[in-house]
């Protein structure tokens, strides 16, 4: 326990929550964003180029690998996010949200760096199961802090806008492979290792602004760190005063907390099982269902233009940007109605014409009407609609559980939501593409569009009204039974 803190089990009176609520949007908010939202940019690069250089391995000059193994490496890739997202996820939960995104953007960068240097398909797996890991623990760090720093009326529309930022890495990558592939500026053999060096030059470059991110004052007063946190604060409305260049409004009264430090699965499981079990039942078929669809598509984009369409490996880029184009706008021009119309009503219809646009798309994909260029415009319409779906999928996991097992829950959906709907997605596909049949790759696609449908009925039923609510608010809501109180105010 660090020095000055509060004793775990004690009370302690705060408006600190209240005092982020109220903060206007500003140049502080703005600067968070960008420094807690490259997580997006580099899961997106990374996914990009794997894509994009898929053609480009499989050739006799570079790793020559099969489809199948490069579904095995995807496929890696996703299990070494899952296993990273368990590990930092916990914690983050124990040991802070500023030290772990620290650490979670080290262990992508270094292990996107090794990527670059692999000389055959084991070592490209395990480099590629490394950097998962770095990116699966970014996901619990990151989404953690950006809920607690976030103002309560702009979280929703806030956070569908930074995780759209996976398309921002989606473009740079198929821009840097369109001069990187070209065998006119660089052989293969160099080409694909310049495309992966680029992701931790990235990496590195932001190791030094995240160091200015201050930490979670949730997470200090949930430690007894009850002074760290009115410092945060304090520094952060001495910022956000400069910048609006105005008074701020007066918080909400302070409101009692519990000191309960790292919680133990025990008590996890009661919250995640029992307490929010219809929360729980929510998050994971909303995460199992965008994993999927995402993952299927996405990590075989590439195979799907070469094999049936003839695009080189060189020209992929070309029809990535409009994709990352409809992806990155999607969330960007709906996000607002998540905090308007609401999460519920927002989150069962874009799942919902999701996966009538996918079953849309495989069916036409079957028939042969398409071609490169109507498939990608087919696909950029169905995920304008998806992004903003699997955005709110992690604002749903986030959003809707305490702060003292914030990070672990976000962990655990995406763990688990990402082995049962991603994790085979990209194996799957890639032996349904090297079967040569439109016929197999649609039934994928009508798998994937099921799954989104399921996904939309289920958050029609079991879906919260969290828009425009504070954390706090959000975690007492719903539970069975009297909520514990500090002893001066039980009856």
């Amino acid at each position: 326990m660090a020095a000055g803190a509060r004793a775990r089990g004690s009370w302690l009176h705060s408006d600190v929550p209240g005092r982020l609520d109220r903060l206007p949007w500003s140049r502080w908010h703005l600067r968070l964003v960008v420094a807690l939202g490259i997580t997006w940019v580099l899961d997106g690069l990374e996914v990009t180029l794997v894509g994009a250089v898929a053609g480009v391995l499989a050739e006799p000059a570079t790793l020559h690998l099969s489809e199948r193994q490069l579904g095995l490496a995807a496929s890696g890739y996703l299990l070494g996010a899952i296993l990273g997202a368990l590990l930092f996820g916990r914690l983050t939960d124990a040991l802070g949200r500023k030290r772990l995104f620290l650490v979670t953007l080290g262990v992508y960068t270094a292990a996107t760096l090794l990527t670059a240097l692999a000389w055959g398909f084991g070592s490209f797996v395990l480099f590629r199961a490394l950097t998962g890991a770095g990116i699966g623990g970014e996901y619990a760090a990151i989404n953690s802090a950006i809920d607690e720093l976030m103002p309560a009326r702009l979280r929703g529309r806030a956070d569908l806008a930074i995780n759209s930022t996976y398309w921002l890495g989606t473009a740079l990558g198929s821009a840097a492979t369109l001069l990187l592939l070209d065998p006119h500026v660089l052989p293969p053999a160099l080409g694909w290792r310049a495309c992966f060096a680029i992701g931790g030059a990235l990496g590195l470059a932001v190791l030094g602004v995240r160091r200015h991110v201050p930490e979670s004052p949730r997470w200090l007063l949930l430690h007894g760190r009850e002074h760290d946190a009115e410092r945060v604060i304090a520094a952060i409305e001495s910022e956000v005063t400069r910048s609006i260049q105005r008074p701020l409004a007066a918080p909400a009264p302070p409101r009692p907390f519990q000191v309960k430090g790292a919680v133990g699965f025990g008590v996890i499981a009661r919250v995640l099982l029992r307490q929010h079990l219809r929360r729980t039942v929510l998050g994971l078929a909303l995460m199992v269902a965008q994993a999927f669809a995402y993952n299927a598509i996405f990590f075989t984009y590439a195979l799907i233009l070469g094999r049936f369409y003839g695009v080189p490996s060189d020209r992929v880029g070309l029809y990535l940007l409009p994709f990352a184009a409809g992806n990155l706008l999607g969330p960007l021009a709906l996000g607002k109605l998540f905090d308007t119309v609401g999460r519920r009503a927002m989150i069962a219809l874009t799942y919902g014409l999701s996966g009538v646009l996918l079953a849309g798309t495989g069916w036409a994909f079957a028939q042969g009407w398409l071609t490169a260029a109507t498939q990608t415009a087919l696909w950029c319409a169905v995920f304008f609609v998806a992004s903003a779906a699997a955005s709110s999928a992690y604002l749903t996991v986030s959003e809707l559980f305490p702060v003292e097992l914030r990070g672990l829950a976000i962990a655990l959906f995406f763990a688990v939501g990402t082995a049962a709907g991603g994790l085979v997605a990209p194996a799957l596909f890639g032996a349904l593409i090297q079967s040569g049949s439109r016929t197999q790759v649609m039934h994928g696609y009508l798998a994937g569009a099921a799954l989104m449908l399921a996904a939309a009925a289920v958050a029609a039923v079991l879906g919260v009204a969290a828009e425009g609510r504070s954390l706090e608010a959000l975690a007492e809501a719903g539970a069975p039974g009297a909520a514990v109180r500090p002893p001066e105010a039980a009856p």
